[in-house]
């Protein structure tokens, strides 16, 4: 795109203009210098980068099947602390949830009260296993720079119930079968009230 140049008047203008301004930093204003005097440096970077090897490749983004591979390892690899008989049933779909909460459309501080209140009326009701429905998220649109996660609400959920004050409530979090949700949804096992 080529940009046209001002007519004599529009100089003229702008002159009158940028005498009637003042400069916001002066301290800030460091004049450029000519062409000219510009010296390419050949040379090492000021600042060395530890962990970067010129002529490797950079990691490859992760697909949409990779991410939730990666993070049903994440759920899985937390250890069964339920029965193994019930667990096994869980995880192919046959237990019922006793209960549910839809997390839908809800921003991180929405959403985290409204499980906490949730858990912790599933469980002083005696309910034992609870859904929880997170969806799995939008694909973000741009791909810039910085790696945008998708499902934000999906990754924060298990975080926050294996933290305070959920986690004493908790017993077992998995990722629920395909006829619950499956990966935008999570099965909670609640403890026995004493």
């Amino acid at each position: 795109m080529s940009r046209r140049k001002l007519t004599p008047d529009e100089q003229d203008l702008w002159r009158r203009v940028a005498r009637t301004t003042d400069r916001l930093h002066h301290d800030a204003y460091v004049p450029k210098p000519p062409k000219s005097e510009v010296k390419k440096s050949i040379g090492r970077p000021a600042v060395s980068l530890p962990d970067f090897e010129i002529g490797s490749a950079t990691p490859p983004k992760p697909s949409k099947t990779q991410d939730s591979r990666s993070f049903r390892k994440q759920t899985a690899s937390l250890p069964i602390a339920m029965d193994q008989k019930a667990y096994g049933k869980l995880k192919r779909g046959k237990l019922k949830p006793e209960a549910r909460i839809d997390l839908h459309g809800m921003t991180l501080a929405e959403a985290q009260p409204a499980l906490i209140g949730f858990i912790l009326r599933a469980q002083g009701q005696g309910k034992r296993l609870v859904l929880v429905i997170t969806g799995k998220g939008k694909a973000a649109s741009d791909d810039g720079p910085i790696p945008v996660r998708r499902g934000v609400l999906r990754h924060a959920v298990p975080e926050w119930l294996r933290s305070a004050p959920l986690a004493q409530n908790v017993l077992q979090i998995s990722e629920a079968h395909a006829k619950h949700g499956g990966g935008g949804a999570f099965y909670v096992y609640l403890r026995r009230q004493r």
